[in-house]
C-alpha cells in the first residue's frame, strides 16, 4: 500500500500564498515518501478577503485556502519527521478535487472553512475520498457565522451523516500522545489581544467534532474555534507561547498517525 501511495504521487507543486511568496523550497522536495501534507484548495464563498479582493483565480492560489501556507504546512512536517517514524515529504502538496488526485493522500488539511464554498462535483468527490478511507482535518474557523458556511458545504458532502462531539475517548486522542487534557489553541492574533478566541462569545469554546462511517472511524475532524495551523506556523516564534504550539503539534500528529492506521 505504501509502495502504492510512493508511486503515485503527483511532483511537488506551490502556489503563492495570502501571507507567504517564494517561500524556501528544501533540496528534497521531489522525494517521495509515505505520508505528505496535503493541503485543501477550494473556491471561497467570497471573492474578497478582509475588504480586499483576491488576485486572480483560487486555483491560482493567494485566497483563503493558502492560509499560513506554506510554513505552516512545513512546520507541521518537520515535526512528523521528528516525533514519529513516518517517511514523511519536507513539503507540502496543494489538491485540487477537480483534479481527481485526491485519491493519492490519505489525509487532507482544510484551513479557514468557513470561508469555503464548495461546488457539487467538488463535494461528491470529496464524499468518494472520505467514504474509501481518505481523512480529511479541518480548521481555523471561528463563531457562529463561520460554522454555518462551513456546515453549508459540508451538508452537500453528508447530508445524511450528524456532526459530533469526539468523546475522550476515541482513539484519535490516545494513537502517539494522551490527549485528555486538551484547551482552546488560538492564532497569531493571542500575540496582538491576550485572547484565545475570536469572532465573540460564539467562539469561546473550542470544540473538537467529527463525523463517522458505519465502523465508527472518523472520516472527517474538525478543530472549531480554534487555530492549530497557527501554532504549527508560529512554533519557532518566541512570542507566540510554547504551550499552544506543543498541544497543536500533537493534536496534528495523532491525527496523522489515526488516518494512517485506521
Amino acid at each position: 500500500m505504501i509502495g502504492a501511495l510512493c508511486a503515485f504521487q503527483k511532483p511537488f507543486r506551490e502556489y503563492p500564498g495570502l501571507e507567504y511568496t517564494k517561500y524556501p523550497i528544501p533540496p528534497d522536495a521531489q522525494e517521495k515518501t509515505e505520508w505528505v501534507f496535503a493541503r485543501l484548495m477550494y473556491p471561497p464563498v467570497s471573492p474578497y478577503y478582509g475588504g480586499v479582493e483576491f488576485a486572480g483565480s483560487w486555483k491560482e492560489g493567494a485566497s483563503n485556502w493558502t492560509m499560513d501556507y506554506p510554513r505552516s504546512d512545513r512546520h507541521l512536517s518537520q515535526a512528523v519527521r521528528r516525533l514519529t517514524r513516518i517517511h514523511t515529504r519536507s513539503v507540502e502538496e496543494p489538491v485540487d478535487l477537480d483534479d481527481g488526485d485526491v485519491y493519492d493522500w490519505p489525509w487532507l488539511y482544510g484551513v479557514e472553512v468557513g470561508h469555503w464554498s464548495l461546488t457539487d462535483a467538488q463535494a461528491k468527490t470529496l464524499r468518494e475520498y472520505l467514504l474509501r478511507g481518505g481523512f480529511f482535518m479541518c480548521d481555523d474557523f471561528h463563531g457562529n457565522v463561520e460554522w454555518d458556511v462551513f456546515t453549508a458545504s459540508m451538508r452537500k458532502i453528508f447530508p445524511d451523516r450528524p456532526i459530533v462531539e469526539i468523546p475522550n475517548g476515541d482513539a484519535i486522542f490516545h494513537t502517539i500522545y494522551d490527549l485528555d487534557q486538551r484547551y482552546q489553541v488560538p492564532g497569531a492574533l493571542y500575540m496582538e489581544t491576550g485572547l484565545t478566541y475570536e469572532k465573540g462569545e460564539s467562539g469561546k469554546t473550542p470544540h473538537w467534532r467529527a463525523i463517522y462511517d458505519d465502523r465508527g472511524r472518523i472520516m472527517v475532524a474538525m478543530c472549531h474555534n480554534m487555530d492549530l495551523g497557527d501554532s504549527w506556523e508560529h512554533a519557532d516564534n518566541p512570542e507566540y507561547p510554547a504551550r499552544f504550539s506543543d498541544l497543536g503539534i500533537r493534536i496534528g500528529v495523532n491525527y496523522i498517525v489515526y488516518a494512517m492506521t485506521h
